[in-house]
C-alpha cells in the first residue's frame, strides 16, 4: 500500500502503459467488433453459420495461441515482418501488444453484440423500416435497444485483455520501460522475489478493473432506464 500511495515511479510507469495498451486495443476492438456483431445478428447470408462458428471459436481461443500467431506474422520470416511499412507493428513494441489484445477482444465484442442483437424483437426492424428509416437507421435503432448487451460486451473484452499475460509477453517481451504491463510485471516481480511490488501491482490491477467496471455498471443503469 505504501508503494501505491507514494506514487512509486516504476509502478506508475507500468500502470500508464497498461492503460494505454488495453485502452487502445479496446477502442479498436469496439469499432470493429460491434459492426460485425450487428451484421451477424441482423442479416442472413450464405455462410453465416460458418462465420458464427468461427466467431464462437475465437471467443474461446487460448490467448497464448493468438500471441503465437501474431508473433509469427510479425517476425522477420513472417508475411508482415518482410514488409517495410511504418503502419505495421514490430515485435517487442507496445503496438504489437495492442494488435495481439485487439485480436483477442474482437471476437468477444462481436459475439456478445450479436447475442444482444438477436435478443431484440425482430419486429423492431420492421417497424423502423415501415416508418421510413433507412437500413443504417434501423440498425442503429436495434443497437440502441440492445445497448445493455453491447456495454456488457465491451466490459467483458476489457476484463479479458487487461488480465492477459501470455500473448502480450510473447509479442512484447516484457521489456522494462518499454513493454512491461501490469500482468507481466506481476509475473516478473514474483519470480524475482520482490513480493512487495508484485502485490502492489496486483492490487492496482484489481483496483483498476473494479473502478472501470463500477463506472460501466452505473452507466448501464442509466441507459437501461
Amino acid at each position: 500500500m505504501g508503494l501505491i500511495l507514494s506514487g512509486d515511479p516504476s509502478l506508475t510507469e507500468v500502470v500508464v502503459l497498461s492503460l494505454r495498451v488495453s485502452g487502445t486495443a479496446l477502442l479498436i476492438s469496439t469499432l470493429i467488433g460491434i459492426p460485425i456483431g450487428a451484421v451477424l445478428g441482423l442479416r442472413r447470408f450464405v455462410g453465416r453459420p460458418f462465420v458464427m462458428a468461427l466467431l464462437y471459436t475465437g471467443m474461446g481461443f487460448p490467448p497464448v495461441v493468438i500471441g503465437l500467431l501474431v508473433y509469427l506474422f510479425l517476425s522477420r520470416s513472417g508475411p508482415l515482418g518482410q514488409i517495410e511499412a511504418g503502419w505495421i507493428p514490430r515485435l517487442f513494441t507496445p503496438e504489437a501488444m495492442i494488435l495481439a489484445q485487439s485480436v483477442i477482444a474482437i471476437p468477444l465484442v462481436a459475439g456478445f453484440t450479436m447475442a444482444a442483437v438477436l435478443g431484440v424483437d425482430p419486429q423492431l426492424q420492421l417497424q423502423a423500416r415501415a416508418l421510413g428509416a433507412t437500413p443504417w437507421q434501423a440498425t442503429f435503432t436495434t443497437l440502441a435497444e440492445a445497448r445493455v448487451g453491447v456495454i456488457i460486451a465491451i466490459v467483458a473484452a476489457f476484463g479479458r485483455i487487461i488480465a492477459e499475460v501470455g500473448a502480450v509477453m510473447l509479442v512484447g517481451g516484457n521489456i522494462d520501460g518499454r513493454t512491461r504491463v501490469l500482468t507481466t510485471a506481476v509475473v516478473l516481480e514474483t519470480r524475482k522475489g520482490n513480493f512487495d511490488l508484485a502485490i502492489a501491482l496486483g492490487i492496482t490491477l484489481i483496483g483498476l478493473a473494479f473502478v472501470i467496471n463500477t463506472t460501466v455498471l452505473l452507466l448501464q443503469r442509466q441507459v437501461s432506464r
